[in-house]
């Protein structure tokens, strides 16, 4: 079986493994990459491009989608509003479960909303144990143990 996908067909197939990725990996960065690869798709089809241009017009689509639309899509996915208008964050109070152990200056990850995500912690923390997500500072969010 002799199986000769186009270059537009390879660039979609690499931007939609990058989007799923987003899903494992949360952050929001890899997100823009696999926009950069449906945009160099949708290039491939209408121009007939080098692969050093190809690669070329990735890192920048990329990269200027990163810069340029990270932080407004971050924050409406990330935070709504309240009922009195001002902002709430999509983490803050909500509990979590510790999935390994987290202990000061020892990152652990916790589960929370279906994905992993990496925690910190000043208290010591077992595997299994509830935890209220109180901060985050990136993608490593701050928690401390629950009280139920």
């Amino acid at each position: 079986m002799d199986i000769n996908l186009s270059p537009a067909a390879i660039w979609f197939i690499v931007g939609f493994v990058l989007l799923v990725l987003e899903f494992a990996l949360p952050g929001l960065i890899i997100f823009f990459f696999g926009i950069g690869a449906w945009i160099v798709a949708l290039a491939c089809l209408f121009t007939d491009l080098t692969f050093n241009n190809q690669l070329i017009l990735f890192i920048l689509s990329s990269l200027l989608s990163v810069l340029l639309l990270r932080k407004s899509l971050k924050k409406m996915l990330l935070q709504r509003k309240k009922p009195d208008g001002l902002l709430e964050d999509e983490f803050i109070g909500k509990t979590a479960k510790a999935e390994t152990a987290i202990s000061p200056g020892n990152n652990g990850k916790i589960a929370f909303k279906g994905s992993s995500w990496q925690a910190s912690s000043t208290e010591i923390i077992a595997p299994g144990e509830n935890v209220i997500i109180t901060g985050n500072e990136s993608i490593v969010l701050t928690v401390k143990k629950s009280s139920n």
